[in-house]
């Protein structure tokens, strides 16, 4: 809602930290009709969301994160009745309240969704096309805090002895000794593995780079695998088979799902190994963040919920230092 001069424009401005969605709109429409400005009008919704998917590519988000904010806010778009510029709060509450109340989706995913929208409206609140994001009333939805099961030692050992190829089992031992992401798994390279010092450079979210460990079992099992390989793909994890192209995230979760199925029955997925080594890490002392730079989090209260402490090891150290 850009005007020709800049007093109205300056008018919404100092009066957008007063007012509403609603009441904004009730002021813009009333200085186009008593100053009889021009307006000119922003971009239309679907080149907005263009403009948006185009900026957080250029901020280094990964193409699986476009992904699903390109689904989310298509969705939003589809279901909302009004342009972007003029959408309030009250029919984003609409939307969130209609896809509660579908119940197709948990309150851990309603707000994962009000996170992606809120990013969009405050995108378009740094960029002028409004000027207050709809979304700054609208609170965290709260959600019950499921204790997530990790992989004992038994299962551990039986999902290695169910691994039918020396990639599988290099595979499953790096997860479980690194903690690495899927994402950091696939994009490592031959070069990123120094098998003296036991340690890799993965290359996490945003393009940082940090440094992980590994034990000497896997150390192992990794020199086994590359030993046997006939290809040259400078790739860490390669396929089975000619043309011996790269793995990617689908490929590796869906061979651990396999994996999973076969073994133990369960639905096994590569996350689940990540959680496993922080929450070992952290009942075994390890300092907390200690834990957080080895997961590659920029905050530490991500590390504390990937972590499920050992209510037995709450109950000694009770009974250690206060009983």
């Amino acid at each position: 809602m850009l005007y020709e001069s800049q007093s109205a424009r300056m008018i919404e401005r100092e009066m957008s930290a007063h007012l509403d969605g609603a009441q904004m709109k009730k002021l813009h429409e009333c200085l186009v009709r008593v100053m009889g400005e021009p307006v000119s009008e922003p971009p239309s919704n679907e080149t907005l969301l263009k403009n948006f998917l185009s900026a957080k590519a250029v901020e280094g988000c990964s193409p699986r994160t476009i992904q699903y904010y390109t689904v989310t806010l298509e969705h939003f778009i589809e279901s909302i009745t009004s342009p972007l510029h003029v959408v309030d709060t009250a029919e984003v509450r609409g939307y969130l309240a209609s896809r509660a109340a579908a119940g197709k989706v948990t309150n851990v995913t309603l707000d994962n969704i009000r996170r992606i929208i809120s990013s969009f409206f405050s995108w378009l609140e740094e960029e002028e096309v409004i000027y207050k994001s709809p979304v700054k009333r609208i609170k965290k939805i709260r959600s019950v805090a499921a204790v997530k099961p990790v992989i004992t030692d038994e299962e551990m050992e039986v999902i290695r002895d169910s691994c039918g190829s020396l990639r599988d089992r290099a595979i499953i031992d790096l997860l479980a000794s690194t903690g690495m992401r899927v994402g950091e798994l696939v994009r490592l390279g031959r070069e990123d593995i120094d098998f003296e010092s036991r340690e890799c450079i993965v290359h996490g979210k945003g393009n940082k780079q940090r440094k992980v460990y590994f034990d000497a079992k896997t150390k192992i099992h990794l020199q086994s695998y590359l030993k046997q390989r006939s290809d040259d793909s400078p790739s860490l994890f390669v396929s089975l088979k000619a043309p011996y192209k790269p793995l990617n995230i689908n490929g590796v979760e869906l061979r651990l799902r396999e994996i999973g199925r076969q073994s133990l029955g369960i639905r096994l997925h590569p996350h689940k190994f990540r959680r496993t080594m922080a929450t070992r890490a952290i009942d075994k002392g390890m300092p907390i963040e200690q834990v957080q730079v080895l997961l590659g989090h920029s905050k530490i209260d991500t590390t504390l919920c990937y972590a499920m402490v050992d209510q037995q090891n709450v109950k000694r150290s009770h009974c250690k230092y206060i009983s």
